[in-house]
């Protein structure tokens, strides 16, 4: 269940965002071991290109540490373009 939205989420082991409003949960060290205490929520701050890929970058709330996630097939396109625009228009106000 996300935390965020209360989205149903299912996963693998290594599902770490929600695909409907993107946010994830700070649970891993490494991707998918699950021994991160810190547990903070981790919202979705922009979306970067990585070669073939679409990333998201999260934010800990408590801690503030950024990781990537790559953009999944089953994570709305909509929330992810909404997302990559809102971070083009903060980045275009702030260098005004």
């Amino acid at each position: 269940m996300c935390e965020n939205c209360g989205q149903f989420v299912t996963g693998d082991g290594y599902t770490n965002h929600c695909p409907v409003c993107l946010w994830s949960k700070h649970v891993d060290n490494q991707p998918g071991d699950r021994l991160q205490e810190c547990l903070g929520m981790m919202k979705p701050v922009r979306v970067e290109k990585d070669k073939a890929d679409f990333m998201i970058i999260h934010r800990c709330e408590n801690c503030a540490i950024e990781k990537r996630n790559r953009v999944g097939g089953r994570d709305s396109f909509d929330t992810v373009v909404a997302l990559a625009k809102k971070y083009a228009m903060d980045v275009s106000k702030a260098g005004k």
